[in-house]
């Protein structure tokens, strides 16, 4: 039984919060899977890590708030958050696009703006 865009999308989020990305990429992303980002195309496994691995540089351990899932079809939309847990950078406007054939991820689009956070003690 083929997995439904839900199901991979959840498994995704799962795998990603626990930090096992290889075994994301084995059971979730096609190996040809197509990736666009402000960091440009990429493609296959190599282009998910490549990604993930510029992700780490800003929030290090993974403190992700998933705040949205919807899926439609083949296509699914998640609307995330992150925070860095030293408090100083925070991911703002996470949306991560996904086409889902298969039971396996083949396109992805990733989408994220990042800041320094500033705690104002007078506030």
């Amino acid at each position: 039984m083929v997995r439904t865009t839900r199901d991979v999308v959840l498994d995704h989020l799962r795998r990603r919060m626990r930090g096992d990305l290889e075994g994301d990429l084995r059971e979730n992303y096609h190996p040809a899977v197509r990736l666009l980002s402000a960091e440009g195309v990429h493609h296959g496994h190599d282009g998910v890590r490549h990604l993930a691995a510029i992700l780490r540089t800003y929030v290090q351990d993974g403190d992700y708030q998933y705040r949205q899932v919807l899926v439609d079809g083949d296509v699914g939309m998640l609307v995330w958050s992150g925070r860095c847990s030293a408090g100083d950078i925070a991911l703002h406007d996470g949306v991560d696009t996904y086409v889902v054939r298969s039971g396996l991820l083949v396109a992805q689009t990733i989408h994220y703006s990042s800041g320094t956070i500033v705690d104002h003690p007078d506030a």
